[in-house]
């Protein structure tokens, strides 16, 4: 039997006399049979759904522009494989996808798998991967909110914008990805704020309650102490991505290794000394910088002094010439934000 909120959906679909859904509950329903291998009734779902004729324009002239700048769609690449995760992190991530991926079984003893999850840790630490190996691990298609899409300049023009998009998503099994999750889910007792923005949170709060659990809802963000109060109860699972530990470095670079198919010239261990403080989308860049020149100085293989000339440059990066004589004249002690790396490159 369908689920309830493809039911819905279709009376939905039927009450507005809106084809477009209409013709997307059927084929989710159609998608679902066929995953239970009912594969003769999916089949039929699709021939009476094709057989209608194609007038959706006529009936709904506007509903694909409505829908144009609100979310990016993503083909999921990454996997949990290729993420470098906390152990409690990746357990939870495994508990959800089999809870997904095992919903029938759950639907039988009148349980529902969670489908709501916040992520929290400062930036370049892998959130936005995270929510793409999740959606690969389930297979579907990852939406990604664009706020210069949904955040309009007028009254309750954002509230419809975002009915508008999980009204879609609500017909599809996929994973709804909120990056800077602060933006929209604001504290709703700051004084400093409109009424405008607190009828958002509202809206959008109600609107996350009603996603069926076939849609994975993820959220992140980089200031959780921005967050409504109300907004940490609507999340199922709550997980904090931190800076990369020594370790994580050190297998890293043990994987960059194993990727490129020569050694770096450095141990692992000491690479990850030397850049202690940086966040994983920072050694990132380093190793393709490291990359780049070594595909440039070929036919040379050593990539030792390759490594160790982007080690000058990146101390650099973080602590340029220019500001220390500035630091020195003043006579004051000059703090930065590479300050926790420059310990480290000095060595």
């Amino acid at each position: 039997m369908a689920r309830s909120d493809l039911l819905l959906s279709l009376v939905r679909a039927g009450a507005m006399g809106d084809q477009i859904l209409f013709r997307k509950t059927v084929e989710a329903m159609a998608a679902e049979e066929r995953a239970k291998q009912h594969h003769v009734l999916a089949d039929r779902l699709l021939e009476n759904v094709r057989s209608l004729p194609n007038n959706t324009q006529a009936l709904h002239p506007v509903v694909g522009e409505q829908l144009q700048g609100l979310f990016y769609e993503i083909v999921p690449r990454r996997s949990l494989q290729d993420l470098i995760l906390p152990e409690a992190v990746l357990t939870a991530c495994q508990e959800l996808l089999e809870e997904q991926l095992r919903m029938d079984l759950l639907r039988s003893y009148n349980l529902e798998p969670r489908h709501r999850v916040l992520l929290v840790g400062p930036p370049g630490n892998g959130k936005t991967a995270l929510a793409e190996a999740l959606a690969e691990g389930l297979t579907i298609p990852l939406i990604q909110v664009r706020y210069e899409g949904i955040i309009g300049s007028y009254l309750g023009e954002t509230s419809q914008r975002l009915k508008r998009l999980f009204d879609y998503v609500r017909t599809r099994r996929c994973l709804l990805f909120f990056d800077e999750f602060d933006a929209l889910g604001k504290e709703r007792g700051d004084i400093h704020e409109t009424g405008e923005i607190k009828r958002v949170v509202s809206s959008l709060l109600m609107q996350i309650d009603d996603l069926p659990s076939h849609v994975v809802v993820v959220t992140a963000t980089n200031h959780p102490e921005l967050l409504d109060r109300a907004v940490w109860r609507r999340f199922q699972i709550r997980l904090t991505l931190p800076a990369p530990s020594p370790k994580a470095l050190e297998e890293w670079f043990r994987r960059f290794e194993a990727r490129i198919g020569k050694p770096l010239g450095f141990a692992p261990r000491i690479l990850a000394e030397k850049l202690k403080g940086l966040s994983f989308a920072e050694v990132e860049e380093f190793c393709m910088d490291v990359q780049r020149r070594y595909v440039l100085s070929l036919p040379q293989e050593d990539l030792k002094p390759i490594v160790a000339e982007r080690l000058k440059q990146w101390k650099l990066r973080y602590n340029p010439p220019a500001a220390e004589q500035g630091a020195k004249k003043d006579g004051k002690k000059k703090t930065s934000a590479g300050t926790e790396v420059n310990k480290y490159f000095a060595k």
